[in-house]
């Protein structure tokens, strides 16, 4: 066993300690998992390596609240971010597991925010929304249910109607090229796009 002989709070990080063991350093952790420890008391190999993995948990938990912290994440996003900072697969998921416990991932409700999202600042088709949702791990009876509410034709409308109007200078066959190409790139079907067409030249009428 190895007795702890100092524990000090680091100048950078204010919220982990730094553990001696036998008049050295010899690891960091989280203030919340080093609550209980106190200077003389001897660790064995066993306790040590049970402080680092909820050392490693508290660490994976702090780097998932500040992904959420600027926008909400699917289950997926925040896996993938957590296995790039080489955090091991039973700590990520004990991590999943308590944000669900906290509603602060719930891939529903990202399906929602994420669709709400592009319909507001960047429209796109229905199959577009869905291979980004599916990208992002999202399963596919979620993305049913949301992409059902989705009106692609006012969603095409909304995309291209400030550029159609610039555009409608131009002669009338580059006019629709225009539109058509940007609205196929967004991912329109074409009979969405000749619906989009249509309510543009009557808008002019």
């Amino acid at each position: 066993m190895q007795k702890i002989t100092a524990i000090t709070a680091q100048k950078r990080n204010k919220e982990r300690v730094n553990i001696h063991l036998d008049g050295e350093y010899a690891f960091s952790l989280a203030m919340v998992t080093a609550a209980y420890l106190r200077t003389g008391q001897e660790l064995t190999p066993e306790r040590i390596a049970e402080l680092q993995y909820e050392d490693g948990y508290e660490r994976a938990k702090s780097a998932a609240f500040n992904l959420i912290t600027y926008r909400p994440r699917s289950e997926r996003e925040v896996a993938q971010k957590l296995r790039k900072k080489e955090f091991d697969d039973s700590t990520i998921e004990r991590v999943i597991i308590r944000l669900r416990e906290l509603d602060l991932l719930d891939d529903a409700a990202f399906a929602r925010y994420w669709i709400d999202q592009r319909e507001t600042f960047k429209p796109r088709s229905r199959m577009a929304l869905r291979q980004e949702l599916m990208q992002k791990g999202i399963a596919r009876e979620i993305i049913d249910e949301y992409l059902d509410e989705v009106d692609e034709t006012a969603a095409a409308l909304k995309a291209v109607r400030a550029k159609a109007m610039r555009w409608r200078a131009l002669p009338d066959d580059e006019y629709r090229r225009k539109v058509m190409g940007f609205l196929q790139r967004r991912g329109f079907y074409y009979g969405v796009i000749q619906d989009v067409l249509t309510e543009l030249e009557q808008d002019e009428t």
